[in-house]
C-alpha cells in the first residue's frame, strides 16, 4: 500500500507534536516533518521522541527553505540541505523535500543540481525537488505582473533531477496541468503533497476534493502506475476554530486519499 502521511505544517499554528498526535489518532501512516520556526521541528532528538511516543514514523523531512526559515540551522542554504539529509537519516526518513533555489541565491543555484545528486549518492536519501508557483508583483493602478522567485524556474523538470515532489496546490496557483506535470516527472515522481486549489494565484492548500485540481485522478494514476513513494497531506487548517474542527478536516483529507488510492 502507498503510505499516507500528515505534514506537521497541516496543524499550523500548532507545534509539531500536535501533528504526531493527530496522525496517530486519525490513522495516518506517518508524518512529514516541516523544519521551520517551531523549535521542536529543529530538534532531531525531540522529534525522535515524538515519533516513538505516538508510534508514528517520520516519512519525510521538509528542508527549511521557506522565506520564514532562511536562518533555521544556518544562513547557508547548502548547509541547511546537508542538515536536512542528516536529520532524515537519523530519523529513518527516506525522503527530503526541497524547493528550488531563490533567484537571489546565485551561487547555491549554480551548484544546486550537483549538490542534490551528490548528497543522494552519499546518503541514500531521496531529495525530491518540489514544483513551485509564481507570485504577482503590483505595478499600481490595479495592475500587476507575474514573476518567479525561483531559479531557473518554478518547474524542477526544466533542470532534471532524480526525484521530485508534486504539490497540487502549487500546480493550481501556477495554472499548470497537474497530470502533464506528473507525466514529465515520470519515474522520478517520489513524493506527493496532496491538497487542492481553486486556480487562484496563491497557495491555498485546500482539503482535497474542495477545489478544482484532479486530486482523485492523480491518486488513481499513482496506484495504476505502481508508485512506490509517499503521499502526504499538506492541507491548511489554520482557520479551524477548535481541535475537533481541525480533526474533521484532517480526517476528511485522509478518507479522500484512502478512497482514491
Amino acid at each position: 500500500m502507498i503510505p499516507v502521511g500528515l505534514s506537521t505544517a497541516a496543524v499550523w499554528p500548532q507545534p509539531a507534536g500536535a501533528a504526531f498526535e493527530a496522525a496517530a489518532e486519525l490513522g495516518y501512516d506517518g508524518v512529514e516533518l516541516m523544519v521551520w520556526a517551531d523549535p521542536v521541528s529543529q530538534d532531531v532528538r525531540a522529534v525522535e521522541r515524538l515519533s516513538k511516543r505516538y508510534g508514528m514514523p517520520v516519512l519525510a523531512v521538509h528542508a527549511p527553505c521557506l522565506l520564514i526559515s532562511q536562518r533555521v540551522w544556518s544562513p547557508d542554504p547548502a548547509e541547511r540541505l546537508r542538515r536536512s539529509v542528516r536529520a532524515a537519516s537519523d530519523l529513518g526518513a527516506r525522503t527530503v523535500v526541497l524547493h528550488p533555489p531563490f533567484v537571489w541565491q546565485r551561487r547555491y543555484a549554480e551548484g544546486f543540481a550537483d549538490l542534490v545528486s551528490s548528497l543522494e549518492d552519499e546518503s541514500g536519501v531521496a531529495i525530491a525537488v518540489e514544483n513551485m508557483f509564481p507570485v504577482r508583483r503590483p505595478l499600481g493602478r490595479g495592475r500587476s505582473v507575474q514573476v518567479t522567485a525561483f531559479r531557473p524556474s518554478i518547474d524542477p523538470t526544466d533542470v532534471g533531477h532524480r526525484n521530485y515532489t508534486l504539490d497540487l496546490s502549487h500546480a493550481s496557483a501556477a495554472h499548470q496541468d497537474t497530470m502533464e506535470l506528473a507525466k514529465r516527472m515520470g519515474d522520478g515522481l517520489t513524493h506527493v503533497h496532496l491538497a487542492d486549489g481553486s486556480g487562484l494565484p496563491k497557495d491555498e492548500h485546500l482539503v482535497p476534493g474542495r477545489g478544482t485540481q484532479p486530486c482523485g485522478e492523480l491518486l488513481a494514476h499513482l496506484t495504476r502506475t505502481g508508485f512506490t513513494g509517499q503521499v502526504v497531506l499538506e492541507v491548511n487548517t489554520r482557520r479551524a476554530r477548535t481541535a475537533a474542527e481541525r480533526a474533521e478536516l484532517l480526517s476528511e483529507s485522509l478518507l479522500f486519499a484512502r478512497l482514491h488510492l
